[in-house]
């Protein structure tokens, strides 16, 4: 079912609608803190998928007051362009310096260069788009293979050093979301229909999308700790911060922890906290239970103590 007047398909459109949404509200945030450097890149990230479904849905389009070849160019040329901005994302918003060498140089060398080679040059001197497409994809497909190897080794040499199961398990999510994008090129050889394109190019994002907002909430976390100076007693506060995003506690939970490190009873730290005594027992519960503890003072204990799964 396409859009009327549009050969945009409706699965594509509500792709555009809903990342459209996402982009105004995620640029609101950003331009209230500037210095957040990681929205930056999930916003460029979000507004080149905006610009993939928005060109591959439209064109070409005879209707269209723009050249067909000038259309397909600029269709192919968005699809290389996020394609090309995965591994920066990576080597960016993971700190994976591996990849630094690929986003200077490969990405320039095996993707952007063939690009111009065979969809801009040849198609313009030859217009025969199925012909350079066939040979355009086949140094790009072949780089995106070892673009994955390579980003897959980065991520399991820096859980080896680190060895922190939380930021694993988001990169290892973040690598699966992008695995949709490597069978593109191939598919625009194969000329693949419009829906089964949009649903591989943007169902990916969406666990990307999850995967920022979970680190933004814990990065909101880290900065609130260290703004406040947030410890018990006299243990070392990047210690105690640092175990506190380990085991994923709230702001609550932590406010609790400091009452319970004074010794203060459940009513006493309800009525300091303005808060009923069950909800009090309720996030001392849910704080038993992420840091694998029945007692208070097994939780004071893991607080305090270096873990090696924490960075």
């Amino acid at each position: 079912m396409l859009i009327r007047g549009t050969q945009i398909h409706i699965v594509t459109f509500s792709f555009i609608l809903l990342e459209f949404c996402m982009f105004i509200w995620q640029m609101a945030r950003y331009f209230y803190r500037l210095r957040d450097r990681h929205r930056g890149w999930y916003i460029m990230l979000l507004l080149l998928l905006l610009l993939y479904n928005v060109t591959n849905g439209l064109f070409p389009d005879p209707n269209i007051a723009l050249p067909v070849k000038t259309q397909n160019m600029i269709a192919y040329g968005t699809t290389f362009i996020i394609i090309s901005y995965f591994p920066f994302y990576f080597y960016k918003e993971f700190d994976l310096t591996v990849l630094r060498k690929h986003v200077l140089y490969g990405v320039p060398l095996f993707l952007i260069l063939p690009y111009m080679l065979f969809f801009v040059i040849m198609y313009t001197i030859n217009g025969e788009l199925k012909k350079d497409v066939s040979y355009g994809v086949i140094l790009p497909f072949a780089y995106s293979l070892v673009l994955l190897w390579v980003i897959f080794r980065a991520i399991r040499i820096r859980y080896r050093q680190n060895r922190n199961d939380h930021f694993y398990l988001e990169e290892i999510s973040v690598y699966c979301a992008i695995l949709p994008w490597v069978p593109m090129t191939v598919f625009a050889w194969l000329e693949v229909g419009q829906v089964v394109q949009s649903l591989c190019a943007n169902l990916g994002f969406f666990v990307i999308t999850i995967i920022f907002f979970y680190q933004s909430a814990k990065r909101a976390m880290l900065e609130y700790l260290e703004e406040n100076a947030i410890t018990i007693g006299e243990t070392n506060p990047y210690l105690f911060q640092a175990n506190c995003l380990h085991f994923d506690l709230t702001k609550m939970e932590i406010l609790i922890i400091q009452h319970l490190y004074k010794g203060r009873s459940n009513k006493e730290i309800a009525d300091l906290m303005s808060i009923s005594e069950n909800t009090v027992k309720k996030h001392i519960q849910n704080a038993y239970r992420k840091a694998a503890v029945k007692n208070r003072a097994a939780l004071i204990y893991k607080l305090q103590s270096h873990h090696s799964s924490v960075t």
